[in-house]
């Protein structure tokens, strides 16, 4: 998974917060880590082996994964995505999302006979199972997460007569149990840990039994990656995310950065869509990504920053990650 080291700021602390070094020049901080997580990495390579074994067309349900690039990049390529398995050809191979989906979708693909590759990211299924296990024991399950969300849906799918979303803080007010000493909370993987634990707060204020899942459910690499905001904002001027905007961890670096003490922050997908604007004044930009983003869009950014000035980059090193997820099983054989 990860292993924390130790903190590796590269920051020249200065009197002033957001200030740049001694000498006055523009500098760079780049969290590390940043990027492909592990269940990224290997929805991405399902589809990419998926491809050389069986031929396009290759259909997909929903984005593989939340990046633009990387879906644009594979429909080139003969991904063809769509939103629902009814719109799959009798008998031809459609990969699931890396975000997971519910039993019902499994049932729709088995009746048209389709030849299904699960890219569900472990970490995932996991919450899948942890929420077939408390239905079994008759629980009230509160998921916390963001309504209209794949993951959501395939979550509560599993449990749809034991599970209630809890969108936020402010939606435990409308939370209703049947037993509040069988109540437990679950969680979207890509959420911020902070707004999370508030919920959390407020749910165990409403129900003082509640308990908690067995392990962390938000993703280590959702964790890891808000712990490196956190770690820059306070010295940046602007941090830049480069992310999708459907990308729910995406957004929340976003939020993190701006909780965190960053004067500005916003998210981008591509290097052509920094305003220059945004860097007048600007002494220190911080630059983080999301977990399906890849670097070449992280490289394209620094070297926009490295003409406006920014040459000088920092690390931000608060974890290293070394967890990889095999493959789907039928691809297996196939990994180099």
């Amino acid at each position: 998974m990860s292993s924390a080291i130790s903190l590796n700021l590269g920051i020249a602390r200065s009197a002033g917060s957001g200030s740049a070094d001694a000498d006055g020049g523009k500098r760079v901080l780049l969290a590390e880590p940043r990027g492909y997580c592990a269940g990224v990495d290997r929805a991405v390579e399902t589809v990419e082996k998926s491809l050389e074994k069986h031929g396009a067309p290759i259909y997909v349900r929903k984005e593989i994964v939340h990046n633009r690039h990387v879906v644009e990049t594979l429909r080139e390529q003969g991904v063809v995505f769509v939103d629902e398995t009814d719109e799959v050809p009798e008998g031809a191979v459609v990969v699931f999302s890396a975000h997971g989906v519910s039993p019902a979708v499994h049932e729709s693909a088995a009746a048209r006979n389709l030849h299904t590759i699960d890219a569900t990211c472990p970490l995932v299924t996991k919450v899948h199972q942890e929420a077939k296990r408390f239905a079994r024991d008759d629980y009230d399950i509160l998921l916390i997460g963001h309504e209209g969300h794949e993951e959501v849906e395939g979550t509560a799918g599993e449990a749809p007569d034991h599970v209630q979303l809890v969108d936020g803080p402010d939606s435990v007010d409308r939370v209703t149990v049947r037993d509040e000493s069988k109540v437990i909370w679950l969680s979207q993987t890509t959420l911020s840990v902070d707004e999370t634990m508030e919920t959390v707060k407020r749910l165990r204020e409403r129900f003082p039994a509640l308990q908690d899942p067995p392990s962390d459910d938000i993703c280590y690499a959702t964790q890891n990656r808000q712990v490196a905001v956190k770690a820059m904002a306070p010295e940046c001027d602007l941090v830049i995310v480069v992310g999708s905007r459907n990308s729910s961890n995406s957004v929340r670096l976003v939020e993190v950065a701006l909780g965190a003490g960053a004067k500005a922050s916003y998210l981008v997908d591509y290097a052509r869509e920094v305003d220059p604007a945004w860097l007048e004044g600007v002494r220190t930009v911080g630059i983080t990504s999301g977990a399906s983003v890849p670097e070449i869009l992280v490289r394209g950014v620094l070297d926009m920053l490295a003409e406006h000035g920014f040459a000088d980059v920092q690390p931000v090193t608060t974890a290293n990650e070394t967890l990889v997820f095999a493959l789907p099983r039928e691809l297996r054989t196939t990994r180099n």
